[in-house]
């Protein structure tokens, strides 16, 4: 295992991981950031309700009009 750092720099080797490694961070925060359910900053996004999902009511005669 020491031969493999006798090929490379082990400062820039290192340097290079750890960059790596916070731009793949970077990317997955986004990415799920930009999804509904994991957004922690802004929350669930607000679904907008068409007049086929509004409930139902229902409207009973009065009794003593009849």
């Amino acid at each position: 295992m020491w031969k493999i750092w006798l090929l490379f720099d082990p400062r820039r080797t290192l340097i290079a991981l750890f960059t790596f490694l916070f731009a793949l961070a970077v990317v997955i925060h986004f990415i799920l950031l930009s999804t509904d359910r994991f957004n922690w900053l802004e929350g669930a996004r607000k679904a907008k309700t068409s007049s086929l999902d509004a409930p139902i009511t229902l409207v009973l005669p009065d009794k003593k009009a009849a």
